[in-house]
């Protein structure tokens, strides 16, 4: 796995490592019950906040060992905060790994979500050099799945009421896509 040369740049994004002063945003976003609607979290508060953007400002590296690595995503414009991007190793031995990615609504609609992690799936098919990568996300999540499906992420399995989650049963979306099969590579 050759080393990652951050911060990445798209046409209209800066996908960078979170920092400290990421927080007031990064509280923001994930404060509000629509944000955290499919994740397994409830709205934060500020303390949860703090501790989830020091958890996230560590994943930094993907090795030949594993590891992980969350990316904010801003408009390169204006600095605008959009949300954030991970990349976290499964199965290193496979080289297998999941994407994920939460934007704020403010901007849903306008391609942000999709530059974005296209932009890590080249970096994951890339100079990281895996070989599969999975994204996963609750079925009633319509916007996730279309996202992975205009990626070219096939949909590989769903899971009836696989997981409690939130006080209900929920069911399970998995898409995936081959190195061989990312026509950026």
């Amino acid at each position: 796995m050759d080393p990652v040369s951050l911060p990445i740049t798209t046409a209209r994004l800066t996908l960078r490592l979170y920092t400290d002063s990421d927080l007031a945003d990064f509280a923001a976003m994930y404060a509000r019950p629509d944000v955290v609607r499919y994740l397994y979290e409830e709205p934060f508060t500020a303390e949860e906040a703090l501790a989830a953007l020091q958890r996230k400002a560590g994943r930094t590296a993907i090795t030949a060992d594993g590891g992980a690595l969350t990316l904010v995503v801003v408009r390169t414009e204006d600095g605008a905060y959009l949300g954030d991007v991970s990349l976290w190793v499964t199965d290193g031995p496979n080289r297998g790994a999941e994407v994920g990615f939460v934007l704020h609504p403010d901007h849903h609609g306008h391609g942000y979500g999709r530059e974005a992690t296209r932009a890590l799936l080249d970096l994951a098919f890339g100079p990281v050099g895996l070989h599969r990568v999975v994204g996963q996300c609750d079925a009633r999540n319509a916007a996730s799945a279309k996202l992975m499906t205009s990626l070219g992420m096939r949909r590989e399995a769903e899971f009836v009421r696989n997981e409690y989650v939130k006080g209900e049963w929920t069911d399970g979306l998995v898409f995936a896509l081959l190195e061989d099969e990312w026509p950026q590579r």
